[in-house]
């Protein structure tokens, strides 16, 4: 048999300046392990300028460090600390960077929102930008919206408007008793002079008032009759009116005559001055124009009694002669 004999391992070559290979790899992963805390802590913001802001509520149930509080959706604060007050509140100290505290005015409101499904959220709203900013460390109430606390009104009042609306449709409530009314009031309009019994509320009154009408307009009738008979008579062809104008007429030709006959007796006074020996001719000729003067007179007299017989409106005529 062929016997070999076994081959001593060769030695491994030691490698160069393994420890300063080593020292320089766990400076690395520090270097690494600080990089990385620091870019967190600056990404959280904890390397910027803040300002406190105290926000006082009755109860921090759901608040917690580190969550943010929110401005239009927009994450503006972190909450710092929640701590308890002397009296009894809770204070919750919120860091707002220096960039974001320009949305937060002296007018501003915060509101603590607590839903069924979700965390509880804080939010900040600025109705007014131009009023001052809010000053470092200020102490605002924050208004409180719990969605689990608003259950039981919800479910009160739920019951309480179901009993209203059993109430309103019972069978003798006041509605059905309304909507009763209504519904008869409506057939009641359907019938003849409907309209009259709604408003009269009796249908022997609605018949007075037909009544009342039928005899007014019976009576407008009447009226219209004797209206139209006095117009006839006072204004008609052979009527009053007529009949004075006629009157008028002689009268106005009485007197022209009677003006004819005075202006006569003008001239024939001319002529008595003007001949004084002829005193008898003078005389025959004012006897026959007296005798005309007197005859035109009567008839004026005559014409007068005529026009106050056809007009009794005038008593008293005055006739005054020149």
């Amino acid at each position: 048999m062929d016997s070999q004999a076994p081959i001593p391992p060769s030695p491994s070559k030691p490698i160069a300046n393994i420890e300063v290979k080593a020292v320089l790899l766990l400076l690395l992963m520090l270097a690494l392990i600080f990089g990385t805390v620091a870019y967190v802590l600056y990404a959280r913001g904890a390397f910027e300028s803040t300002q406190e802001l105290v926000l006082l509520a009755d109860d921090s149930e759901g608040v917690v460090a580190g969550m943010d509080m929110t401005f239009s959706g927009f994450p503006i604060g972190r909450v710092r600390r929640v701590e308890l007050a002397t009296g009894g509140n809770a204070r919750i100290l919120i860091d707002v960077p220096r960039k974001d505290a320009r949305w937060l005015r002296t007018s501003s409101m915060f509101t603590m929102e607590s839903s069924l499904v979700g965390n509880t959220k804080i939010r900040a709203y600025s109705g007014i930008l131009t009023d001052p900013p809010l000053q470092d460390g200020a102490e605002r109430t924050v208004l409180r919206g719990d969605t689990a606390a608003e259950i039981p009104k919800l479910v009160a009042m739920v019951k309480e408007l179901t009993q209203n609306l059993i109430g309103m449709t019972a069978e003798n409530s006041s509605l059905n008793t309304s909507l009763a009314n209504v519904q008869s009031v409506t057939e009641t309009l359907k019938g003849p002079g409907g309209t009259l019994k709604v408003l009269l509320g009796d249908e022997a009154k609605a018949k007075q008032f037909v009544t009342a009408l039928e005899r007014a307009n019976a009576l407008l009738l009447k009226l219209d009759g004797l209206a139209a008979k006095t117009d006839q008579q006072v204004f008609g062809e052979k009527g009053l009116l007529s009949d004075t104008q006629a009157t008028v007429q002689q009268v106005s030709a009485t007197l022209n005559a009677v003006r004819a006959s005075l202006q006569k007796l003008d001239a024939v006074l001319v002529e008595a001055q003007a001949v004084a020996s002829n005193t008898r001719a003078a005389t025959t000729d004012l006897g026959a124009l007296r005798a005309e003067v007197d005859s035109s007179l009567r008839k004026v007299g005559q014409l007068v009694d005529e026009i106050n017989r056809k007009w009794p409106f005038a008593r008293s005529v005055e006739l005054k002669l020149p």
